[in-house]
């Protein structure tokens, strides 16, 4: 190309480590930039999960979607009665639940779906 003359000797090397330096802070600003927005997400809480949830979420949750909860023929007609329905369906699973696993998952069950008033311990 007519006009243009090549850079050449000491030029030449300034240019370079000018583009060397450019693309050194340049990937140093992606860098930063992709860490603060890691720290940003990993600031973020976790939500505590109950152990009703959890047991609920391992074993319930394949058959009983949110639907049978708010169905109108839906067997859970207050606290009592939901633990029962608790109760009768890990015993049809053979889970073992113990008694305080049953009153965990009622009580998740009962603070997504039912809302039923619970008697005082």
């Amino acid at each position: 190309m007519k006009g243009i003359l090549p850079i050449h000797g000491e030029a030449q090397s300034d240019l370079s480590n000018m583009e060397i330096e450019m693309k050194a802070r340049w990937m140093l600003a992606v860098t930063v930039i992709c860490l603060a927005g890691y720290a940003i997400v990993g600031a973020q809480p976790n939500r505590a999960v109950s152990r009703g949830e959890l047991l609920y979420s391992t074993h319930c949750i394949a058959c009983h979607t949110a639907e049978v909860h708010w169905r109108d023929k839906k067997l859970a007609k207050d606290w009592i009665s939901l633990n029962s329905q608790v109760r009768r369906w890990q015993q049809n699973a053979q889970l073992k639940w113990s008694d305080d696993d049953i009153a965990e998952a009622a009580r998740y069950l009962n603070a997504s779906y039912y809302h039923f008033s619970e008697p005082a311990d």
